[in-house]
């Protein structure tokens, strides 16, 4: 289920109910902030990215996302790294700079693992 509110300033595209064995409900959102901020909330698996993916592309083209704050991030898979680097990839292509900010230890052990950390530093 895709879900878009829009409270204020704020838009936000709430992702899933998802549901995994063992692990309950797990959500993602992403929401645009005010001053070309974004910011994802909740859990970054197979099933959620592929919907964040598009919100992501959306506010990058239009430029409402330069910098993208994970703070919200409570859980990630290998599919939250390569959802990053595809963003950082188009942004790149279309001449939009991006960034991340507070990037959960998980994804940035997983990073240094798979030797991309340097994609997601800050320039």
């Amino acid at each position: 289920m895709i879900d878009k509110r829009s409270h204020g300033r704020t838009q936000r595209l709430v992702v899933g109910r998802n549901r995994y064995s063992g692990t309950g409900r797990q959500d993602a959102s992403f929401e645009i902030l005010e001053g070309g901020r974004a910011r994802v909330l909740g859990s970054l698996h197979f099933s959620t990215v592929s919907a964040l993916l598009a919100a992501g592309l959306d506010a990058i083209d239009a430029g409402q996302a330069a910098v993208i704050d994970l703070a919200g991030v409570a859980a990630s898979d290998s599919s939250a790294l390569a959802l990053l680097i595809e963003w950082l990839s188009v942004a790149k292509a279309t001449g939009k700079e991006l960034r991340y900010e507070n990037i959960p230890t998980q994804l940035s052990q997983l990073a240094r693992l798979s030797e991309v950390e340097e994609l997601l530093a800050p320039a």
